[in-house]
């Protein structure tokens, strides 16, 4: 069953984050990761505020989505949004209707 990240980021240090975004994909493509949304306009319908960023990356597993999170290649990449974003990630299993 496929399985989602669904991340939530307020970038405040763009530069240093663009070094994040460009290590990343790297790490997600390893394992098979697609992504579906990065950073394109939303808009809260209910709840909290609308992050600057969100992002939806597809897996064909929940497996494969928390192994690519705690990844050596994954881990490497996120050390360049340290300090430079505010972020929510979660990882949630897919749906399939019978």
């Amino acid at each position: 069953m496929k399985a989602y990240w669904i991340a939530h980021v307020d970038v405040t240090d763009p530069q240093q984050y663009a070094q994040y975004t460009q290590r990343a994909p790297a790490a997600f493509a390893l394992y098979g990761g697609k992504l579906l949304a990065r950073g394109g306009r939303s808009e809260a319908m209910e709840g909290r505020a609308t992050p600057q960023r969100s992002v939806v990356i597809e897996f064909e597993s929940f497996d494969q989505a928390q192994a690519c999170y705690r990844s050596e290649q994954y881990q490497q990449a996120s050390q360049y949004r340290q300090g430079a974003a505010q972020v929510e990630v979660i990882i949630v299993e897919g749906y399939e209707a019978e």
